[in-house]
């Protein structure tokens, strides 16, 4: 193995780029057309463009990622995690393509990357579970049947994929098909599969995983917990490791269990394995993640352990030489680092980075994607960097954290640091004795009033799409890409290739509903006709990769639907009128 080609963006690709250079190897790139100067592709050793915009046309498209591996002469690929880090057929198309495939076997992705298939290893294998569907739920009547069976909450999942997206806990019985299609919507967007199934959701859990080692020999070691509680929508916001006010015996069950399933299934590669631990203290599986976890770098922190150089190592068939049963040397807590506005329900919030400034000193480590500058863009997932702190023990390593996120500065888009700065200030996540957060605290209890962004003015979003034109030098054909608007300024001549924006009079505009956010419109809730009532949810918009419901700004009539599902729409974009 001598080039890896990196099928991802973002920070996990500038981390797997670095962990190569360590390694002694290459590292190639991919990137949309929005990411042709992203951080990714100047950190790695050479760049190929995937000639696109939207996930689907780029880092979701199998064919456009081995051409890449080919143009490049890579002989491995790792997928990161997201987009196609969790795909069977990718990694097998790979591995017909004579390249090594830095993960899991596709026989093992495809058992345990379908959450229905793991549910049946993980019986067979004697871990805990909590009741669920028999298989993929395949209509909205079929999961509402399921609620009225076992009883509410439920939790509607993709089959396929993870990290919160086509995830939805369902409370309301009146919501469950509703739920049930934003799922399966957010599951086709996010991962290309939209099977979903349904089980029986613990109310106030932790959030509780185990890291997990295997090679080629049969060697399976546990690298200590996690707890992932703090979540919003789903999707974690603070991870740490290890996972505090474990008793032995509950550490002990969760490290035999994945233990115990990553065995059954044959596992190669670094994994992690997902549990939920009840307010009682039982402990039920969740499921596996056949890749990278977003939140590794506590576990690389606290047990001191490098995971993307141990899946290299493993890639290329050389074993374990690491001791199971590690004990935790520190304490770490990572805080992603999203561009969400908290002020305003933690909404999606594109634009570019105008500065940056990194804190530094001990136990501080900044994963980033980007730089002062860097453009944030709306098709893709908001996690832009991860401040991860170390302390010898949980307590100093708050105190750090609250130093470091105070000195964290980021400044042109709304990122989530003002949550951060306040729930390393929370007594129930701080409390030196007791753990006193579940995975919907966030929703439910966190009191701090936190609120929008006075500086954030949302701009027009700027879709990058370059021409690539066919160029001769020195007799060699070349293709050159350029972006579409330098292009129309220079056909045009003028000065400004931006439109002026329509203006509306005072009554019209109190009359108008608009866009919170860029993003696409998913479906309407509403007719033109309809009665509505102030704060009720009239559409569906998606915007990096989550979906966020508009609700009605007063009530009214809905006089007019001035954009339909399927329609791109900016911030402040007229989306209907009421009267």
């Amino acid at each position: 193995m001598h080039k890896v080609l990196i099928a991802n963006r973002g920070e996990i690709a500038v981390r797997i780029a670095r962990a190569c250079n360590d390694a002694g190897l290459e590292s190639v790139a991919v990137y949309a057309d929005v990411d042709i100067d992203a951080l990714h592709v100047r950190t790695a050793d050479k760049a190929f463009g995937l000639d696109g915009n939207s996930p689907a046309a780029t880092y979701l498209n199998i064919e456009k990622l081995l051409d890449a591996a080919k143009r490049s002469s890579a002989d491995a690929v790792h997928p990161g995690y997201g987009f196609l880090s969790e795909n069977a057929d990718f990694a097998q198309v790979v591995l017909d393509a004579g390249l090594t495939w830095i993960g899991p076997l596709p026989e093992t992705i495809r058992e345990l990357g379908n959450k229905v298939t793991a549910r049946e290893l993980a019986v067979r294998a004697g871990v805990p579970l909590v009741a669920g569907s028999d298989g993929p739920v395949r209509t909205p009547a079929e999961a509402k049947a399921f609620a009225e069976q076992h009883g509410l909450p439920i939790a509607v999942k993709a089959a396929f994929g993870g990290g919160g997206r086509g995830l939805k806990v369902v409370r309301d019985i009146d919501t469950v098909e509703e739920s049930f299609d934003s799922a399966v919507r957010e599951a086709e967007a996010a991962f290309g599969r939209g099977e979903c199934f349904v089980e029986k959701y613990l109310d106030r859990p932790r959030h509780v995983e185990a890291q997990i080692l295997a090679d080629n020999f049969g060697r399976v070691v546990v690298i200590g917990t996690r707890d992932c509680t703090l979540q919003r929508r789903n999707q974690k916001l603070v991870e740490e490791a290890p996972a505090p006010f474990l008793t032995p015996a509950q550490e002990e069950s969760i490290h035999d269990a994945a233990r115990s399933i990553c065995r059954e299934a044959g596992y190669r590669g670094a994994g992690t394995v997902e549990f939920l631990v009840s307010e009682a203290g039982d402990i039920a599986f969740l499921e596996v993640n056949t890749r990278l976890q977003v939140e590794h770098p506590v576990t690389e922190e606290t047990y001191g352990v490098d995971l993307v150089l141990q899946q290299l190592r493993i890639a290329q068939g050389q074993p374990l030489d690491i001791e199971d049963g590690l004990r935790p040397l520190k304490h770490s807590i990572e805080f992603r680092i999203n561009a969400e506005d908290v002020g305003r329900g933690f909404l999606p919030t594109p634009g570019a980075v105008a500065s940056l400034q990194v804190p530094t000193g001990p136990g501080v480590r900044f994963d980033s994607g980007v730089t002062s500058a860097s453009d944030v863009p709306p098709q893709f997932d908001s996690l832009i960097a991860k401040l991860i702190v170390t302390g010898s023990d949980r307590q100093q390593a708050l105190r750090r954290a609250r130093r470091a996120l105070t000195e964290l500065v980021i400044e042109g888009v709304p990122t989530v640091l003002p949550f951060h700065r306040a729930v390393v200030r929370a007594p129930q996540f701080c409390d030196s004795s007791s753990f006193n957060v579940h995975t919907r605290w966030i929703e439910t209890e966190f009191q701090e009033d936190i609120q929008p962004d006075p500086a954030y003015v949302p701009k027009p979003a700027v879709n990058q799409v370059l021409r690539r034109l066919p160029l001769e030098i020195d007799g060699r054909r070349h293709v050159v890409g350029l972006p579409e608007q330098l292009l129309a300024l220079l056909s045009s001549g003028s000065g400004t290739t931006e439109s002026a924006p329509e203006q509306n009079s005072p009554a019209r505009a109190d009359r108008t509903v608009q866009s919170p956010m860029f993003g696409k419109v998913v479906k309407w809730l509403v007719e033109e006709g309809d009665e509505v009532t102030e704060g009720q949810p009239l559409l569906v918009l998606e915007s990096m990769k989550m979906e966020s419901q508009v609700p009605a700004p007063r009530s009214g009539t809905v006089e007019e639907l001035t954009v339909a599902a399927g329609d791109d729409v900016q911030t402040g974009t007229q989306l209907a009128t009421l009267v």
